[in-house]
């Protein structure tokens, strides 16, 4: 052996030692870290499961009855159709029933409101909102504006903030030539 190094004559055990220490100790750092980094992780998912599911409830409670506010519409509709289609000769000699229609059908509008459901009732006039209103047909009207409501057929709906049902009206296309 030509090489100059020298060979140690006493392997010095403490500092072996320290070396595997300092590597263990490295060693269990980056495992420290590793679960810190899946905690906070699984902490974050928590956290994003516990808000999503508070929103979920709250549009829950808000919403779930979308379906029987719907199935309830034409109810409202048929009592209101019902109320306009009274003249005054029908009027002498039921007095209670048109008037027992019309306490339902305010109860029914009650009940509806208590429970977040408003009616969207366009006036002949107003602009056309497509966001709340269906048009139905479009027609000439001497002395409109192209887009203004012409005639309201049904009235719509909103639960809270979003739409049941949009109001079917009738919209001018402008001026008749």
């Amino acid at each position: 052996m030509t090489d100059d190094t020298p060979i140690p004559e006493e392997v010095d055990l403490a500092e072996i030692e320290a070396f595997i220490e300092q590597e263990q100790f490295e060693a269990l750092k980056a495992e420290r870290d590793e679960y810190r980094d899946k905690f906070m992780r699984a902490l974050a998912d928590s956290e994003n499961s516990r808000k999503r599911a508070e929103r979920d409830r709250r549009e829950a409670e808000q919403y779930g009855s979308t379906r029987l506010a719907r199935d309830l519409l034409p109810v409202y509709d048929n009592l209101k159709r019902a109320l306009a289609a009274v003249t005054d000769e029908h009027r002498t000699g039921y007095d209670a029933l048109i008037e027992g229609v019309d306490l339902t059908l305010r109860e029914l509008t009650n009940v509806m409101t208590k429970h977040g459901v408003k009616p969207i009732s366009p006036a002949v006039g107003d602009t056309f909102d497509p966001q709340l209103h269906q048009a139905m047909f479009e027609a000439p009207m001497p002395g409109t504006k192209a887009g203004q409501i012409i005639q309201v057929m049904t009235e719509g709906f909103l639960l809270h903030d979003r739409l049941l049902r949009p109001a079917q009206v009738g919209v001018s296309s402008g001026a008749a030539a």
